[in-house]
């Protein structure tokens, strides 16, 4: 294992908890990533996720125009994440950014699927081939860069799989740079307020590598992935609003592939339900549901009937793990 690729974190190394560290940290890696990359090319798969985000940042910070970042839309974002990837890498940062709008590509795919691990490898798998396609397009590169980090290394003997595009074709022989494989995640989000990045990237939340994909439950469809989309948003708002975000490990929308009945402008209506999931964990391996205000519940409630459309109720998910898992699927 060469110098760029420390295998242990030492025990020595101190956690970075403070603005101070974090420029240490920040210094110390910019003189490694020139002395490894030199005057050659970076490709990274810049989901928007805070990993790959705080990576991407600390590149442009060390050799610019030399990283070359992909985003991949595959239709299965959360609102507004891909229009702030470019909002932020594109027109703050002046990354060298490549957009991929797939989503037409993806969900064609996904037509009549059900089942949800045949959803997961037919979304793992195509993000695979138009990575692959991107990157053959470009000339010249010859590093890849990962999100990886610590806790990746202990899970996984070494290999972030959501990282590394879920295994990239064998014949793509690229050298690793993975400047926050020693963190931890809270301490890649001090990193990531250091290098300037908005809060709202650097406190984003765990996400499935499927995406929206397994909260929309059952074959994926635009309506429902449109009413998934628009209540994720108002839920997250009304948390923020709450001060709940910070406090809360995860929380997300869910839309199953049954309607219910309901009563709309005094008419009978058969509409979606829409469920909300929310859990603290310190492993995920186990989670409780948190007692949220009543008030707030309402108030989201309320907005979800009256401004996404053919939503009918709204349900809160109490079930913690085991027996249940953090996603529905």
């Amino acid at each position: 294992m060469n110098k760029y690729l420390p295998n242990i974190r030492p025990d020595s190394m101190e956690r970075i908890t403070t603005s101070e560290l974090a420029k240490k940290f920040i210094n110390e890696q910019i003189s490694l990533i020139k002395e490894q990359v030199q005057d050659k090319k970076v490709l990274l798969a810049l989901s928007g996720g805070v990993d790959s985000s705080v990576v991407a940042a600390l590149l442009i910070k060390a050799i610019g125009k030399q990283l070359v970042c992909v985003h991949v839309n595959h239709g299965l974002m959360r609102k507004g994440e891909s229009e702030e990837v470019i909002e932020v890498f594109r027109n703050k940062l002046d990354a060298n950014l490549i957009y991929v709008d797939a989503t037409d590509r993806f969900l064609d795919l996904l037509k009549g699927v059900s089942e949800p691990e045949t959803k997961r490898k037919i979304i793992g798998g195509e993000f695979i081939k138009v990575f692959d396609e991107e990157s053959r397009k470009l000339s010249g590169i010859s590093f890849l860069a990962q999100g990886t980090i610590y806790p990746d290394i202990i899970e996984s003997d070494g290999v972030k799989a959501h990282h590394n595009v879920g295994g990239l074709p064998k014949d793509m022989q690229f050298e690793l740079v993975e400047p926050v494989r020693l963190l931890y995640k809270d301490e890649v989000r001090v990193i990531g307020k250091e290098l300037g990045l908005p809060s709202s990237m650097v406190n984003r939340q765990p996400f499935p590598g499927p995406g929206l994909g397994v909260r929309c439950l059952g074959e994926i469809t635009k309506d429902r992935l449109a009413v998934l989309r628009e209540s994720d948003a108002i839920l997250r708002d009304e948390f923020d609003k709450a001060n709940l975000t910070s406090k809360i490990w995860q929380f997300f929308t869910v839309v199953p592939n049954f309607r219910a009945t309901g009563v709309k402008d005094g008419k009978r209506v058969y509409d979606w339900p829409v469920i909300i999931r929310a859990v603290n964990t310190v492993d995920a391996m186990h989670c409780t549901v948190p007692e949220i205000d009543w008030n707030v519940l309402k108030k989201v409630t309320d907005r979800i009937l009256n401004e996404v459309p053919t939503v009918c109720r709204v349900l809160y998910d109490l079930s913690p793990k085991p027996s249940a898992t953090i996603e529905w699927e």
